[in-house]
């Protein structure tokens, strides 16, 4: 684990956009040379997306577990180095299509072969090292034991399983026939955990830490709320009576409808919020620190009817607090933790943030829509992260060329930006890098760009936008793309504003 200095810099970036040959990036060379780049850089830290398996969407923020691995990330060529792969099956893996996006029809496919090919030709010799992983991770088990199940039901959600499977107690007792598929799932997430274990001692070793992501909520089809129904706002057919989402916001007139289950917190508190504590425990094993996202569902949180069409009327219900926060940090240093607190704002969050001590969000994209707002730079404060963008925001350039001319002329202007026609596209990455460069001066304990902000990119390289459910998490570079960034440009800001 890397102890992170008072006042840094970081990158956000997805492990799925970095380059390599195989439709997605992962665990391979393409993650120790993005590495080597950051700290060429003078940067301290790579912010990465959930590692959870993502759901139908292709989004990181619905999962099918909140402990498993994303098997998308486990390297071809890593493979065949151990032996697990032929030169024939590596093969099979390489992408011919666009280097640009995520072709996620052919990943899924072409690495679900590829990890049961390593699992025929490799599970007897690795057996007692796979059996030793997963004695120490006993969630391992769980999430093999669901998809084993899963795949016998040929993906159909649990709630559809027969009696003997939809209850966890019983499908230990009645799991002998699923022992090969059992198996498989425990030895793709061994796979997992040993190449980014690899790749995250190339980051110690390079001093540069990893930030991860906790989505707050998991899908309801997921081994979470199979093993825990108990855990959740279900009905007796274990099918959400309400769901998870936020209220009509700009980005979205209808709000978004997240539909995912909702906690019932006061089963949680029954037995110490083991379950939360747990999730935290097995994300800070992966991560230097790690980012709650949607921290504000914890003050408050939003609620729909499971049957809504959208998520216009909906409901705000309590939240647990400090209750869960005070045994959250009887365990952990709140240094490690930072809050997404963005959203709908109430004083609840502001409370809540301000008990805990953990570290906020501010971003630079929300602080020119009119008054004081606590985004404006000039009142970031050493307890914060000053993002930006995030990967629900357009891109720098993208914002700053939607903004109509007298938004921009004042963002601009704030920033101490000089040229005289920003309409000519000399002016683009100096206007940029001065928004860049206020950033940077700020009291913010830590600044995080976006990648593709480093390359100065427009809309077209946005990672998602909320609400839209198609065609987002594409989103790949380059090793050429990474090469031709300015380097030298932000070791010196890095260097220049103590970073």
């Amino acid at each position: 684990m890397i102890k992170l200095r008072k006042r840094y810099s970081a990158v956000l970036m997805s492990v799925s956009s970095l380059p390599s040959d195989y439709g997605i990036g992962g665990f391979g060379t393409e993650f120790k040379r993005f590495i080597d780049f950051l700290s060429n850089c003078g940067f301290s830290a790579m912010q990465v997306l959930p590692f959870n398996l993502p759901d139908f969407g292709n989004s990181p923020y619905g999962s099918c577990s909140a402990f498993a691995g994303n098997y998308l990330y486990i390297d071809p060529e890593s493979l065949k180095n151990d032996g697990l792969l032929t030169d024939a099956e590596l093969e099979n893996c390489i992408y011919n299509g666009s280097p640009y996006t995520v072709d996620y029809d052919f990943v899924y496919k072409s690495k679900s072969k590829m990890v049961k090919a390593a699992f025929i030709n490799g599970f007897d010799r690795e057996k007692n090292n796979v059996e030793a992983f997963v004695k120490s991770k006993p969630w391992v088990y769980d999430y093999a034991l669901f998809m084993a199940i899963k795949e016998k039901n040929n993906g159909a959600p649990w709630q559809k399983w027969e009696e003997n499977f939809k209850n966890y107690t019983s499908a230990c007792l009645n799991c002998d026939l699923l022992k090969d598929n059992i198996n498989f799932y425990c030895f793709e997430q061994y796979l997992f955990s040993k190449q980014y274990e690899g790749v995250k001692k190339h980051a110690e070793e390079k001093g540069v830490a990893i930030i991860g992501d906790i989505p707050i909520y998991v899908s309801v089809d997921s081994v979470d709320v199979w093993k825990n129904p108990n855990l959740f706002c279900l009905d007796d057919d274990y099918l959400p009576k309400i769901v998870a989402g936020v209220p009509p916001d700009a980005f979205s007139k209808e709000g978004q409808l997240w539909g995912n289950p909702v906690y019932d917190w006061d089963e949680h508190q029954l037995d110490g919020y083991s379950w939360w504590i747990s999730r935290l425990e097995r994300n800070l094993e992966l991560y230097d620190a790690v980012r709650i996202d949607h921290f504000r569902g914890f003050a408050s949180y939003y609620t729909i009817d499971a049957d809504a069409e959208n998520a216009k009327n909906g409901e705000w219900k309590q939240g647990p607090r400090m209750k869960l926060f005070s045994e959250i940090l009887k365990k952990f240093d709140k240094e490690r933790i930072i809050a997404e607190d963005l959203g709908t704002y109430s004083e609840d969050v502001a409370e809540l943030l301000q008990n805990t001590g953990i570290k906020g969000m501010r971003v630079v994209q929300f602080g020119f829509d009119g008054g004081d707002s606590t985004h404006l730079l000039h009142n970031y404060s050493e307890n914060c992260l000053a993002y930006i963008g995030t990967h629900d925001n357009n891109t720098l350039l993208g914002w700053l060329w939607d903004l109509n001319d007298s938004q921009r002329s004042i963002v601009l202007d704030y920033c101490g930006f000089k040229g005289d026609d920003w309409g000519r596209g000399g002016y683009y990455s100096d206007s940029c890098r001065a928004v860049i460069e206020t950033v940077w001066k700020t009291s913010a304990a830590i600044t995080v760009i976006p990648f593709q902000d480093l390359c100065g990119f427009g809309s077209d390289a946005r990672m998602n936008i909320p609400g839209v459910p198609k065609d987002n998490w594409r989103f790949r570079t380059t090793f050429e793309t990474i090469e031709s960034v300015d380097y030298s440009y932000f070791r010196k800001i890095n260097s220049l504003f103590f970073r």
